[in-house]
């Protein structure tokens, strides 16, 4: 039995379908792109009513850490506080174009019935991968989530390797598969959208010693969905 459920939009039809939830479950972490890579995933299975992030609000300052600079060591620290199932870094590093990671999770004796698992991508400034808080189904079988990446609304879009990753500090970290160009001019100075919200994708150009990006429009564009997350449930 297989289920496909676009991320954005699934929770309401699970919940209508599942009325408990599994204590054991296989995960699996797909990167759908062309040459982007992901920092550390943080997956953790946590209680009804609480999640990582929110659209439409803005990002923590936790949120914020993992999305301009992949660290979720203040993501980690705040599911742990709500006794979360916690998986981190399942890939060991980065998890580089169309790789996927596998691991199992144990929700036996705690009221975790939500999954939610995000990740910066790279290189971008502040894009991350976000499954938010979808209920984890009860019946045998396997549910496929496609999910979308979203911009945090914390830093502008300026696609210029500087270096950056820190909070509040500009430009893009890395480029870890090295077909970033350098000379770009900043593809977006300011972000009118200063809350979580779908990202538009990364634009780049054709240019790799000028131009309005530091990305290459022929093998950094994405769009959205960015990874598939699939429950297995024996």
């Amino acid at each position: 039995m297989k289920k496909v459920l676009c991320a954005a939009a699934l929770a309401a039809s699970v919940t209508a379908m599942q009325p408990a939830n599994a204590v054991e479950f296989d995960v699996r972490i797909t990167n759908l792109s062309n040459a982007i890579y992901y920092t550390p995933f943080l997956v953790a299975a946590h209680p009804e009513g609480t999640s990582l992030f929110s659209t439409g609000q803005p990002a923590s300052a936790n949120l914020q850490a993992m999305a301009e600079g992949g660290d979720i060591s203040g993501l980690v620290a705040d599911v742990n506080g709500l006794g979360a199932t916690v998986v981190e870094n399942p890939a060991g590093g980065l998890l580089e174009p169309t790789a996927s990671v596998e691991f199992s999770m144990n929700t036996d004796g705690t009221s975790n019935t939500r999954l939610s698992a995000v990740a910066m991508l790279l290189p971008t400034n502040d894009a991350f991968a976000g499954l938010n808080a979808v209920e984890i189904p009860t019946d045998p079988g396997t549910y496929v989530f496609n999910v979308p990446a979203y911009d945090a609304g914390t830093e502008a879009n300026d696609e210029l390797l500087t270096g950056g990753g820190a909070p509040g500090a500009p430009g893009m970290p890395a480029d870890p598969g090295g077909l970033a160009g350098t000379g770009g001019t900043g593809a977006a100075m300011a972000d009118a959208n200063a809350t979580v919200h779908i990202h538009r994708g990364s634009l780049g150009d054709t240019d790799a010693a000028a131009g309005i990006s530091d990305l290459d429009s022929r093998v950094h564009r994405w769009l959205n969905p960015v990874i598939r997350v699939t429950v297995t449930v024996q």
